[in-house]
């Protein structure tokens, strides 16, 4: 089997990867034991290296058609594959051992990340801010431009130490007090119980984003709530999708 190719965006970290939405393909492509290989791009470049191989734009939720990643290319089937949910889709149905939608319940998956982004969205810009401090000069100056615009504020405004830091933290922890709640319906260390499924994987990379862009002390303080349930959680999705 010809390595499956994925886009991603490199940070200053060691081992690079970053992005919440790339780790949710990587995680895929580990869970089902599929090779593949990472191609780094730039923010600078990524609308210019997406033309050049012919991937689609990618739709944001006011409209706007930008190119983003992830993207995966598959030299097996010629598939070029934009978004991180359309690539698990994509994964799903061309690789189905190992069910990331397992019971068909695909639906309620889709369901339950549209609702935790909700619940994450109002204070993203935390981690949005503390993502520009982990990138090299020239993708930082990109990503906060775009971020600035984004946001119609400078990024000395987005999540300044005080009151609205704070107001950040208690939404963080309020989404996560509500992500217990939905994990503790059913037995067993998955959201449906002892099924491992996308939403797992959704979940473990949003704290996989928070783990690699917040300052330690920052990340500790997230993997201690509810008696260290979140690092125990993104420790076990990352065993069981192998290789990040």
């Amino acid at each position: 089997m010809i390595p499956l190719v994925l886009y991603d965006i490199p940070s200053k970290l060691e081992g690079k990867y970053w992005s919440d939405n790339v780790t949710k393909s990587r995680f895929v492509l580990g869970y089902k034991g599929l090779p593949f290989r990472v191609e780094w791009v730039g923010f600078p470049d990524i609308a210019p290296r997406m033309k050049e191989i012919g991937a689609r734009k990618n739709r944001l939720a006011d409209g706007a058609e930008m190119n983003t990643l992830p993207v995966l290319s598959d030299p097996n089937t010629g598939a070029l594959v934009t978004d991180s949910w359309e690539i698990a889709e994509y994964l799903e149905k061309t690789y189905p051992e190992k069910s990331i939608f397992s019971h068909n319940r695909k639906g309620l998956i889709r369901a339950f990340t549209t609702a935790i982004i909700s619940l994450v969205q109002p204070a993203a810009i935390f981690p949005i801010l503390r993502a520009s401090q982990i990138l090299d000069e020239r993708s930082a100056e990109c990503y906060i431009t775009t971020k600035e615009v984004m946001f119609k504020a400078k990024i000395s405004e987005f999540s300044p130490e005080g009151p609205k830091r704070d107001e950040h933290w208690a939404i963080i922890e309020r989404a996560f007090t509500t992500s217990k709640e939905w994990y503790a319906e059913e037995e067993g260390k998955w959201l449906m119980g002892d099924v491992f499924s996308y939403a797992d994987i959704f979940t473990a990379s949003i704290l996989s984003w928070l783990k690699r862009v917040l300052h330690e002390d920052e990340w500790e303080k997230i993997a201690s709530w509810h008696d260290g349930r979140w690092g125990e959680l993104l420790a076990d999705v990352e065993k069981q999708c192998s290789r990040i």
